[in-house]
């Protein structure tokens, strides 16, 4: 039996808190749940599915040649149409870095750059975007600094976000403890066996780790909060001119606030302490401003947030189906509901189909029996309804379903040396959305096994 928790330290009333804790019970007890959330807001403890078994340490992208990662395409280009469709190596850049400098390179709009997958900065990774009516040659030809061109062909179709079959990895882990290899198997055999918790990484909730708070506060309609979240509040990642900029805005002083954030990478931040000041401090008004993109972002982030807290009070059964739950095929991504948990819970343990968790929204199936009773308490723990999640505020987020576990394909494991020292080489193949570092961390079990957690 799967039960929320309402005394549980609330989610959604976290920022100003120190790191809480998961508690952890046996096996075949239920997982009594508090959330894991540090003063930013940003996940680092999330329970693991292989607790009773030790890790090896270490950690990862301390150099970008140690963490590699290249899609895997949904389909090839034909060779032919309007659309060039070309490869890049981009190392240290995240995706729309790297779409925005393309687009200023060509004289085009990052709308018009297709992509299939977002990749965030560390590391080297190599992903295809595709452009209309743009010769091949002049494609092939960008200067594009820490990025450059592999390849470029032709097709008929703009490249879209979900175009993509999974990613490959190759991720070298540092400073392990000595012969890493037998701990590192045993971990790697459940993971194969039971599939890869499903969490959303910490890059999901943006390197302040409040993406999360900021979207729950404008569904609760708490404009000033967002703000405050967005612009203000300087913490341990904030440095220079951005921290001057948040304690300017802090203070009440927005016109110097926006004279304060850096340009570039912050001028959205910027624009926004001008419309606050044109609006004389109205933030409903002003938050009509902001972009349509950057609202669905924590929107997301919210909705990630929840599924994350679902995930982990599963965590212990994450490869049993319960009745009533929404259950989805590994093969095509399609969803059904569980009728009768006995009868298919043979297809879930071959890793055919898995149970799923929530990404609320208007769409969004619900479950039923006890995990539509969970999902229900955890949303309500933030004093929302589902409703809520789909405000104009909100973006109207469709919302949708989301494996509880994803299977891991090809993974290797081996140990070595180069100039920068040894490590223990990890290779493996995860479908689309998947995070590597949820195989890391579980065969490191260092919760600060990300940059970004840290």
């Amino acid at each position: 039996m799967l039960h929320a928790v309402p005394e549980a330290i609330e989610y959604c009333d976290v920022v100003s808190q120190t790191a809480a804790r998961i508690l952890r019970f046996p096996a075949g007890r239920a997982l009594r749940y508090i959330q894991p959330v540090n003063a930013t807001g940003n996940v680092t403890d999330w329970p693991y599915l292989t607790e009773d078994l030790p890790g090896v340490g270490g950690e990862i992208k301390r150099f970008d040649d140690d963490f590699v990662v290249e899609e895997a395409p949904l389909y090839l280009p034909s060779g032919q149409g309007t659309h060039t469709y070309f490869t890049i190596e981009k190392r240290g850049l995240t995706t729309h870095a790297v779409i925005g400098h393309i687009a200023r390179l060509l004289g085009r709009q990052p709308y018009d750059i297709g992509y299939a997958g977002m990749k965030d900065a560390h590391g080297v990774t190599r992903q295809t975007f595709s452009v209309e009516h743009t010769d091949p040659s002049r494609v092939l030809a960008l200067e594009l600094g820490r990025a450059r061109v592999l390849s470029v062909d032709r097709h008929t179709n703009k490249l879209k976000l979900g175009h993509l079959a999974g990613n490959r990895f190759e991720i070298k882990l540092r400073d392990a403890i000595p012969n890493p290899e037998a701990a590192a198997r045993a971990v790697l055999d459940v993971l194969i066996r039971r599939g890869v918790p499903n969490y959303f990484g910490p890059q999901r909730f943006g390197v302040r780790g409040d993406n999360a708070q900021i979207g729950l506060a404008v569904l609760r309609e708490d404009y000033s909060e967002a703000f405050a979240l967005m612009l203000g509040r300087p913490g341990r990642v904030d440095h220079g001119a951005a921290r001057k900029a948040r304690e300017f805005f802090d203070a009440g002083d927005f016109e110097a606030a926006a004279e304060s954030w850096p340009r570039g990478v912050f001028s959205q931040q910027s624009r926004l302490c001008r419309a606050l000041l044109k609006s004389g401090g109205d933030t409903r008004k002003a938050w009509r401003t902001v972009d349509h993109t950057m609202r669905k972002l924590y929107i997301s982030a919210f909705q990630s947030g929840l599924f994350n807290r679902v995930l982990a009070q599963r965590i212990a059964t994450i490869d049993r189906l319960e009745t009533g739950d929404i259950a989805w095929k590994h093969v095509n991504g399609a969803c059904f509901r569980v009728e009768d948990a006995a009868t298919e819970q043979p297809r879930c343990d071959a890793l055919e189909i898995s149970p799923t968790g929530p990404l609320f929204g208007r769409r969004m199936t619900e479950t039923a029996g006890t995990p539509g009773q969970m999902e229900t308490a955890v949303l309500a723990e933030c004093g929302l309804h589902k409703d809520q999640i789909a405000t104009p505020g909100s973006g109207k987020t469709s919302g949708a379903r989301r494996p509880l576990r994803v299977p891991i394909g090809e993974p290797t494991l081996e140990t070595g040396a180069d100039d920068n020292g040894p490590y223990l080489l990890l290779k493996f193949f995860l479908p689309p959305g998947g995070y590597a570092t949820n195989v890391i961390r579980e065969i490191s079990k260092n919760p600060d096994i990300d940059p970004l957690s840290r």
